[in-house]
Parts: C-alpha cells; structure tokens; sequence
C-alpha cells in the first residue's frame, strides 16, 4: 500500500499558524534569551529553582506571601488584579529577592475581562476566526492594563457531551473548527509579540481528554485509545503548539488509568519529542495533589515525584512541590538536571515576557471598555447567534409590528447574559435585551415587560398570567429563556438539559395566545429543547452573548443584521442520544431510514428485531439540529460543484469550486462547509469529517464563486499500523450549509 505521511494542517490552519508564528511572538527558541536563561539558571540554588515551579493564590495576609516571595519561594501568583498591588509585590520579587526574579501574575480571562464576549462555544458559532483573535486581544489589552500577563484559555477540549459544563468554555465537537479557533485565541491574546505590555501568555486547556469525561461528570475518568486521541483530541493541542502557545496545562482526568498530571507519554513523548514544544507547562488546580484521590499516588512525596518526572513545569497552588522536591533531589528520586530543565522552561517565558526589563504595570491606564472594544464584543454577538428557526417570515420584525411584549427571565439579566468564567465582568455594564430594545428602537415600538418568572429555575407560576396578559396586548411576543450562568462551567454538569424551572410552562401559555411568538434562549451548552422549537414561530440561539448581547440581538431581531451563526456542536432532542456528533464512524448495521419506530409498532407485535440496525425507537434518526446548521433571513443556493481534478496523488492539492447564490430577498452572510468521507482504510473513519469553511457575504441576488484548495495530506489519519498516513482509494467530498446537506461528489486518491 502506498503511503504518504502528513500533518494535521490544512489550508486555512496553516495560515493562521504561519501568521502567528511568522511574527516576533517570543514563542521560538532565541540565542540571547537561551544565554540569558542559564547565566541566571547557574546563578539560582536548588531552593530557588524549586522556588519557581510553585504558583499560589494569595488566600491571606499578602505579608505572609510577601515573605516566601522574598526568599525566592513563587515563581508566580494567581488572582491579585489590583496594578497597585501587582506592583507592590513584583517590587519584592525584583528589589528584594536575592536575584530580583519578576513574578508570573495570571488570571483566568476566559472570554473577556472587563468587555465580556460571548462564552467560547457561542464565538465558536461564528465559524470566524477573526471575531475570535479580536475577543482574545481585547481580553489581552484590559487584562495587561491590570498587571495580568498569563491566561489559563483557550480550553480547546473536544465536547461532545453537553452534559458537561465546560463544553461552554469550548468550541465545540469538531477537530477542525476547534484548532482553528484555538489558533485565533492563542494570536489574540499574545499579539504581535509577547514582549509587548498588552500581551498575555496564553495556556492550552486541558491536556488531554478532559471533554469526554464519563457520562459528561466534570473531573471524572476518560478511557480514549491512543489512535483516537491521535486522531481527535490531539490536534487542536497540536496546532497551539505549533502556533507558539506560551503555555500547557495538564487535565484532571485520568484516561485509561493515567492522570494527566502524571503523562510521560503526552507530556514528555508526544508534547517535547514529537511536538518540540519548548514553552511551559503548569498543573491545573491541585490537580497535583489530587492525583492522590485518584489513587495513582500514595502520599504528597509521591504526587510531586510522579509529576516533575512525568514533565511538569509548574504546580498551581497544592504545593507539594516547595514542601518535598528538595528532599526527592536529595534522595535521587528526581534529578536535578531535571529540575533544571522545568526551571528553563519557567524562565524562558518571563524573558519572552519582557518581565525582566518591565516588570511593573502602567497603573494610569484607561481601556477598559473602550468604544472599540465594545464595538467587537457586539460584532462577535451578533455572528454568534443562531437562527434555529423562522416560520412565516416571523423574523425581522417589520414597520407592521407596533406592540411588542417582553418575556422571560433572561430578558434583563445583566449578570446571567455574560456567562460563565467571568471574574471580572460588571453587570453594570452589561446591556440587556429589554434596555437594548428600550434604547434602540424605543421611539418606533411600544414594549410591554413582564418577565413571568424571576430567574431561570424560578417554578413560581403565579406570574405567567402576567406575562399571558402582556401577550395578548402586543403584535408579538418575545420570550427570553436559558440558564442563568451559574448552571454552566466548571463542576456544573447536569444529567436532563431541559429549561429549568416553569419556563416549558411559560412558553406553552405564551403559545396559547395565538401571537407570533420569538424565542430566544441564552445558554452555555445545547438545550434539548425540541417541545420550546415546536411551540415557537421563530428560535435563536444566542449561548452567552457577553457585555453587548442585548444590543446585539436587537438588532439582529429588527433585521439590522441578518443572523450567520452555525452550530459549533450538535444538538441532541433528548439526553438519552448522547453522545452524538456529525463525526461518528459508521457501523456494520447503519440505520437505512426505513425502519420501525416505536409509534408504529403495533400491539402485541411479533418479537422482531425492527430491521437490526443501529438507531433509537424513541429518538429516531437524527439529533434535533446537526452540526454547522443555521438559517438566515433570506436563502442561498449552492450549484456547479467542480473538481479541478479527481484523480490525485498523495501529495496533489484538490481544487474545489461551487457557485453560491443568495436567492432571498435580504442581504445575508453564508458559512459554506467542506466535508470529505474516506470511504474505506484500514481502520473505519468517520462519516464526515469537516476540512474547510468560509464566511461568504452575499447581497441579495447575488451570485459567487467559491473555491476550497485542500492538500491530499490533509487527508492523513492514525492507521492500523499507528502511523499518520494517507491512504490511496475512494472519497466522498460534500460543500454545503451544514453537515447534514450539501453537494456531493467523488475523487480518487492514487
């Protein structure tokens, strides 16, 4: 059989990876900052060494941790974000440590810090990642101006189980999307180059795994093969580090057995040897210690062994390191070259930095929530949102619609709006549906509020007749619905993701007026909300939408903006069809569509195994909304599908165009979706598997071309021989608006 081996770029990952790391970012190995990393590294006694791979949160007095920074004891501090105190202790660490080491001061600025964008999984919606650099250098530029210079985003987990809580904090279910969108987050944040006061290091979240943690139950255990992980979860960590990610972090899980805070095989086999990573590796949260819960470690001595051996850098807060490697050296359980070695990679990134020269923070700065920062937060709202559904033209709202009634208890909820991970956003400053509506369109439309239910888990319905009576005074009803921000996130899993509280209820009474009813659901993960879809005459999907949600969605309601957004993740009905994604490898029994489900079985049937193939007699077919689906308000039409050729070898590109019409009767923005199907190997491969998108804006009856080049190699997968290759035979390649539909050929790889 012919191979060929590969990477796991194709063209539009290798672009942004070329453009984040064609710029001066720091991130590649430099002669002067290497001398300058050993002349200080020869200098530093063991204690201090140690010193440098422990990170804490001040919980106390900032004397007490004024004192271990003054005998070289923290190489880095979490959660101070006063510049006044931020300079305070880095004047410690540079005037009065013995050799004036600057600090590492880190945050979580997950999506945004002071100008909330919308949570990950919603900015992974907009298929753009330009609307993802932006957010991430907006967080960056707030951020730095309060003396933070490390962020512990992207979290770049595959997640496919929306039971999961951080599956907010992701972009969602898909390799391809994932690592695109990761690359943007990674560039944002570190800018042009990390030595500039308004970068920030980036981190690359959780290596590995952690997204398929069983039953969706945060922390819990993975049991991924290595071919899969080669094959799926390794890839958006792959492109990061190619793209000059500053930083990793280690997961909570263990997958088949292993903590990752204990990997040799991903930390030291797969991240150094393959990857040639040279940037820094920190725990998560205790997750150090809590390799002793896992019951993979005996005792703390252990714990602190297992990982500085297995390729840690940096301990985040348990300190098991400060109180037992000095005496594992000592014994010769650790080696000091390789203490040494995780103290490189620890001060590397502070010279990168630039904290050795400017280690102080500009404390008379003023950009948060800049006029421009806004501008983006609201532009990656809008591209955000998703247009589930539009019956009878419902939406935009036209000069017919006089009387608006708005309902639900996320219509003015400024602190729920921005989502989870936010520490430092302000609801004072968040700008909701209601006062958007208000403030936008006030002088056109009358809008009636009641809101029916207090919060989104609020079962009082004593207030929907309210909400009823509002309805039948108005031309159409909005209904704002979803989770408060508190349900999602981390160690929010849930087992049923229906609407919390009465808000079923309130939709089924709003539905009863016979008014147009808008829905629009605020969340951090999918919904199983088929019976709320049924119910309305048109659904958006809005995730999160941060800081300028409402105006955002205002104008996205009044048709200002036309909505773009696509699933980043597949939407199940019911939780039992989890987990369910568009990538799914097929079977030998695959469902043919003709089989019986369970309305139709009839009574007192024959025991019969109804057809003995692979499908739910409940759920049926298909999840409620498939990957990459998402309406507008005017229609495209996709035709004249082109291979520039169909016979190619393993290292030809393929020439792809389509002509894409906007056939409606607005002006509108498509996500165009290249998928491709190896149809047999030697090993089973996924049904699709996206491998390229575009943004294409089309004005109303306008027509376009639009070509994909997509390298063979791009092709390549982990085979039965665990080698990445390309193999020769059949496949199948679809263009079109999501992976459920679309124009389809074949071509040959030889």
């Amino acid at each position: 059989m012919k191979t060929v081996r590969s990477t796991i770029f194709n063209t539009g990952l290798m672009a942004l990876i070329l453009t984040a790391c064609s710029q001066p970012s720091g991130t590649g190995k430099d002669s002067l900052i290497e001398k300058q990393v050993e002349e200080l590294l020869g200098k530093m006694t063991l204690p201090e060494k140690i010193g440098q791979m422990n990170q804490l949160s001040p919980f106390g007095s900032m004397d007490e941790i004024a004192g271990q920074v003054r005998q070289g004891e923290i190489g880095s501090l979490l959660n101070v974000t006063d510049p006044e105190k931020v300079n305070e202790i880095q004047k410690v660490a540079v005037e009065e440590s013995r050799l004036g080491i600057p600090l590492l001061i880190s945050r979580d600025v997950i999506h945004g810090y002071k100008t909330i964008f919308p949570i990950p999984l919603g900015q992974a919606a907009t298929f753009n990642p330009q609307i993802v650099e932006d957010g991430a250098r907006v967080a960056a530029i707030e951020a730095s101006a309060d003396g933070i210079r490390w962020t512990f985003a992207p979290m770049i987990d595959i997640s496919r189980d929306p039971r999961w809580g951080r599956i907010a904090e992701s972009c969602g279910e898909d390799p391809y999307l994932s690592s695109i969108m990761g690359v943007a987050m990674v560039k944002g944040f570190q800018g042009d180059s990390l030595n500039d006061p308004t970068s920030i290091a980036a981190c690359a979240k959780h290596f590995i795994g952690y997204g398929a943690a069983e039953g969706g139950r945060d922390y819990n255990s993975t049991f991924i093969p290595e071919r899969q992980m080669r094959n799926v979860y390794f890839p958006p960590f792959e492109a990061a580090a190619k793209a000059g990610c500053a930083t990793f972090m280690t997961s909570f899980n263990d997958n088949d057995g292993v903590p990752s805070t204990g990997n040799t095989f991903i930390l030291k086999d797969v991240l150094r040897n393959e990857w040639k990573y040279d940037g820094m590796v920190v725990t998560d949260w205790a997750s150090t210690a809590e390799m002793i819960s896992h019951g993979f470690c005996k005792d703390e001595k252990e714990a602190a062994l297992k990982s500085v051996n297995a390729g840690i850098d940096m301990e985040m807060v348990s300190g098991t390191f400060i109180r037992h490697l000095e005496e594992l050296v000592k014994d010769g359980e650790i080696s000091e070259a390789t203490i040494n070695n995780a103290v490189r990679n620890i001060l590397r990134l502070k010279f990168r930095l630039g904290l050795f020269d400017n280690p102080y923070v500009n404390t008379d700065q003023h950009v948060k929530y800049a006029p421009e920062h806004l501008a983006k937060a609201k532009e990656a709202a809008e591209q955000s949102v998703i247009l589930l559904k539009n019956n009878r033209k419902t939406l935009p709202f036209t000069d017919k619609i006089r009387t608006i009634a708005v309902v639900g208890p996320l219509a003015d909820a400024p602190h729920d709006q921005m989502g989870t991970w936010v520490f430092d956003g302000e609801k004072a400053h968040t700008q909701t549906v209601l006062t958007a509506l208000k403030e936008m369109y006030g002088d056109k439309v009358q809008f009636i509020y009641e809101p029916g239910l207090g919060y989104s888990r609020d079962k009082n319905t004593g207030n929907i007749s309210k909400a009823v009576s509002a309805a039948t005074r108005a031309d159409v009803v909005l209904v704002c619905v979803g989770e408060e921000s508190i349900l999602s996130g981390e160690a929010h899993s849930l087992a049923d993701l229906h609407l919390q509280g009465a808000q079923n209820e309130l939709i089924a009474a709003l539905a009863k007026t016979g008014k147009p009813l808008v829905t629009v659901i605020m969340a951090g993960r999918p919904l199983t909300i088929e019976q709320e879809v049924n119910l309305s005459d048109a659904v958006l999907y809005a995730f999160h939408p941060g800081t300028m949600g409402g105006p955002a969605i205002a104008d996205l309601l009044f048709g200002k903006v036309a909505p773009s957004g696509k699933t980043p993740v597949t939407f199940p009905k019911m939780v039992g069809q989890i987990p369910v994604y568009y990538a799914h490898n097929n079977t030998g029994r695959p469902a043919s569509r003709q089989e019986t489900l369970i309305d139709a079985i009839p009574l007192e049937a024959g025991q019969t195994s109804l057809g003995c193939t692979s499908f739910y007699m409940d759920a049926g077919f298909d999840p409620l909304f498939p990957f990459g689906y998402g309406l507008s308000y005017t229609t495209f039409g996709y035709d004249n599908l082109q291979l520039a050729n169909d016979k190619l070898a393993a290292n030809g590109t393929l020439e792809i165009s389509f002509d894409l019409t906007n056939t409606g009767k607005y002006d509108g923005t498509e996500v165009v979706q290249l998928y491709v199907q190896d149809t047999f190997g030697s090993v089973t491969r996924p049904v699709k598997e996206l491998k390229g998108f575009q943004r294409v804006p089309l004005k109303q009856g306008e027509k376009k071309t639009v070509t994909f080049s997509l390298p063979v190699e791009e092709l390549a997968f982990w085979n039965i021989d665990m080698q990445k290759v390309v193999e020769p035979g059949e496949f199948n390649l679809w263009v079109g608006p999501s992976s459920a539909e679309g124009l389809q050929t074949t071509f040959t790889v030889e």
